[in-house]
């Protein structure tokens, strides 16, 4: 008899904005269609249903003893290094018997770049059909934003990728929240460096609140100043690509072939104004809806410990 291969769970952020949260869900049905052999159930970590554990509860209903868990995230920051993993670690707890590996998050991957640049040529319309179109394109990558500079530096890093080769004035990276250049201040120096046309593309990977925070904020901007060019892309949406993306990183994580990047991480390295979280505990979430078996809840964020193989 053949060892089924494991499950896949899917670990999403959450967020407020009931379309985005939609997305989420509708996307993990849709990775189940297209993979029959396979359990698939998903989960958030906070703010909007349903909560990790009652995925993993799912899956275990149904028999699963052992799955890989994939962040559907684009970039490794509090919540891919420490609440995943500590929810994680609980689940184990309240389910003896379970296995489990833990995926990479998954950007700055060439196939998201290649649908970011899609995005880009639809924004532009008929306005970009030819590279000397895309000399006098500036492009602002705007991600999440975190307070961990790891994060930040991997949209920086997504955003040298998009620009590499694609003929682009340039693509300038900023944040909508926590970080800094915001919105405003990342058009201002897009200006600043020469720009004529700027699209504002967000680095997110549903739509919800903060990508709308971006839109708006946008608009507002070019409101303001009427000489430049500004259009806004949409997020990178449920593709192929990304589909694809997920079911490569689940294999990943069943091979155990992992290069998680610690080299810049806040909770193993001394970062300058970070001292104090090197080795800080890991502990999960408290989700609204989880019931909370282990009988206390942490409603604080609490990252650290780090629990991602090497």
């Amino acid at each position: 008899m053949t060892t089924p291969p494991p499950a896949l769970l899917i670990a999403g952020h959450g967020t407020r904005d009931e379309a985005g949260a939609e997305a989420f869900r509708s996307f993990v049905r849709e990775l189940g269609r297209r993979h029959p052999e396979l359990p698939v159930a998903g989960g958030f970590i906070e703010l909007s249903p349903p909560p990790l554990g009652e995925a993993v509860t799912e899956l275990v209903e149904r028999g699963v003893r052992r799955f890989a868990a994939v962040p559907l995230m684009l970039v490794s920051a509090g919540h891919a290094k420490g609440d995943i993993p500590a929810a994680l670690a609980r689940e184990k707890e309240r389910n003896p018997g379970i296995s489990y590996t833990y995926g990479r998050p998954l950007g700055p991957h060439p196939s998201l770049l290649k649908v970011l640049e899609r995005r880009l040529d639809e924004a532009l319309g008929e306005s970009a059909r030819t590279p000397a179109d895309r000399a006098d394109v500036t492009v602002l990558l705007v991600g999440r934003g975190s307070t961990d500079p790891d994060a930040n530096a991997e949209v920086h890093k997504a955003a040298r990728l998009l620009w590499e080769g694609r003929g682009y004035a340039g693509v300038e990276p900023a944040f909508v929240s926590l970080a800094a250049p915001d919105v405003p201040s990342g058009l201002d120096r897009c200006v600043k460096l020469g720009a004529r046309r700027i699209v504002v593309l967000p680095y997110f990977l549903f739509t919800g609140i903060l990508p709308e925070r971006v839109r708006q904020q946008t608009e507002d901007w070019a409101a303001a100043h009427p000489e430049t060019e500004v259009r806004s892309a949409e997020v990178i949406g449920p593709e192929p690509e990304l589909l694809d993306l997920v079911m490569e990183r689940y294999r990943e994580a069943v091979k155990g072939d992992l290069r998680m990047n610690c080299d810049s991480c806040v909770y193993r390295i001394a970062l300058p104004g970070f001292e104090d979280k090197v080795g800080m505990p890991q502990q999960p979430h408290f989700h609204p809806d989880d019931d909370g078996h282990d009988g206390h809840h942490h409603g604080h964020h609490h990252h650290g410990g780090h629990a991602h193989a090497h």
